[in-house]
């Protein structure tokens, strides 16, 4: 019994030793590449409780504590998050070779939509002709302005639609009134028709469709956060992301076959829309583009582009009708520029300076992706004298940077004043307001982005006076969030227009 007992603690005494020696290596090794300080993670799951319903918000108050760049420990998953406009700038510029790829959600592996995704696949040939399809086929200037008819078409039916509405005393939902606007306008950009009838069940079926895929790319899914579940799928993600998938994926399809073969007719007239430009590309083999990579094109396009466009137009609407000297302003200003009650030109966007400073102060305070598309250390790097190990995910937190007082006066007040006279912008130059990103991975689609909001804003606020339904006082708009991917409103928006 005695040579047992001694025998276990002799054992017990050479782990301690082996213990205490691997804590000695370790140590000296994070001395000399430390990792950036942060919540203590608990075991097994780490800081994942830590984030909340809100994680943007909850890792902006970490970022308070710990600094503007931090690690946490999400399941399995290292992740460095960065708070700060030098930061940001270090990730998304300066280190933009290192940080450029990113980190695949289970959720897109659905439908393979990660091998042939714009915003997921890495930066390779395929990623390449993909970006120059879109920068010079798509969202080119000369492209747009050769279109700009088929947005001005959709603005004029958006004011018709919410004139009935005003004529009847109803009120008008506006996240879902853009949606339908947005849908139509890049519609017919891309298809030269209406993908949906802004009357019918099936706009709201459309965005039930899209806003469920943001919903479930955006769902805490555990085989993110430990990789050895993906094989089993353990909440369904993937298997319901790939059903929505595949409805968008056949709706396109069907859509790319019949132009395909009206081609083929001898009386076809071309309508030089986007679709006409890819299948002439495809046709006369200019670059290596097929089928799948258009139809995942589209698929991104159209979830990206309606949701967020018109969340950030919700936003806008509510922070006027919730700050009625900002609208008074806003409205002087187009009726000394245009004619009371007209829609706006895209020509007339350069001369509307508190418009365009009203959208940049929503994009500060209201970044729809608060949290950009997670980036993946390619190397191990050093950044701000911490340690981040290849393989990591990168989280920059926009909504942080846009409340950073550091950076913005009141950074919780919505004051467009703060844009004017000033040169900054959302093209990913200024690094205090990025949320289309910035490098090589800023969003192709800010061009028609920026024009649609100005748009249809402008127009809803010079075309109409705007109460809230019910009577409510502005101060009483439900600003309250709801996180995806992209954070909406958790209550819709209504209004009743007043014809000015």
């Amino acid at each position: 019994m005695d040579l047992l007992t001694s025998s276990l603690l002799c054992l017990l005494f050479t782990w301690l030793l082996l213990q205490a020696f691997n804590s000695f290596r370790n140590g000296r090794k994070s001395s000399q590449s430390k990792l950036p300080p942060g919540p203590w993670p608990k075991p097994i799951i780490g800081n994942l409780f830590d984030l909340g319903d809100k994680p943007h918000r909850s890792l902006a108050k970490f970022a308070q504590i710990h600094g503007p760049v931090m690690s946490l420990k999400l399941g399995s998953i290292l992740t460095i998050v960065v708070s700060s406009e030098t930061t940001a700038k270090e990730i998304l510029q300066k280190q933009d070779l290192t940080f450029c790829n990113r980190t695949i959600v289970d959720a897109v592996r659905a439908s393979q939509h990660y091998e042939v995704g714009l915003p997921w696949i890495p930066v390779s040939p395929l990623w390449r002709t993909l970006r120059k399809v879109c920068n010079t086929h798509i969202f080119a200037s000369i492209k747009l302005d050769a279109n700009e008819y088929l947005r001005r078409n959709k603005i004029q039916e958006l004011i018709a639609n919410v004139s009935e509405s005003c004529l009847k005393g109803e009120a008008v939902n506006i996240g879902q009134a853009a949606f339908d606007t947005t849908v139509n306008l890049l519609s017919n950009t891309v298809f030269s028709m209406d993908l949906v009838d802004p009357n019918s069940s099936i706009a709201r079926e459309f965005k039930k469709t899209v806003r469920g895929m943001m919903d479930e790319a955006g769902t805490p899914n555990l085989a993110d956060f430990f990789p050895l579940l993906r094989k089993i799928d353990p909440q369904g993600v993937r298997r319901r992301m790939t059903v929505r998938y595949e409805n968008l994926l056949n709706l396109f399809g069907n859509i790319f076959d019949e132009r395909l073969q009206s081609r083929k007719s001898q009386d076809y007239t071309a309508s030089n829309d986007v679709l006409d430009t890819l299948l002439h590309i495809i046709e006369d083999d200019i670059e290596e583009l097929n089928k799948t990579h258009v139809m995942h094109l589209f698929l991104v396009l159209f979830v990206a582009g309606t949701d967020t466009t018109s969340s950030t137009l919700e936003w806008a609407m509510a922070e006027l009708l919730q700050n009625p000297q900002v609208l008074l302003k806003a409205k002087k200003e187009l009726n000394q520029a245009i004619e009371k009650g007209k829609p706006i030109k895209e020509s007339d966007i350069n001369h509307l300076p508190y418009l365009q400073a009203i959208i940049k102060e929503t994009f500060r305070m209201h970044p729809v992706v608060p949290l950009l598309l997670p980036r993946r250390a390619g190397t191990d790097a050093d950044l701000c004298g911490f340690k981040v190990p290849k393989g990591s995910q990168v989280l920059v937190n926009v909504w942080a940077i846009g409340r950073d007082p550091s950076i913005w006066e009141n950074p919780n007040s919505f004051m467009p004043e703060r844009f004017l006279g000033c040169e900054i912008d959302v093209k990913g130059r200024d690094f205090g307001l990025i949320p289309f990103g910035a490098g090589r991975r800023i969003c192709p689609g800010l061009p028609l982005a920026n024009r649609m909001l100005h748009l249809m804003l402008g127009s809803l606020i010079n075309s109409f006076d705007w109460k809230l339904e019910g009577g409510i006082s502005p101060n009483k708009i439900n600003m309250e969030e709801k996180l995806a991917i992209t954070v909406q409103m958790a209550e819709p928006l209504r209004a009743i227009p007043v014809l000015v």
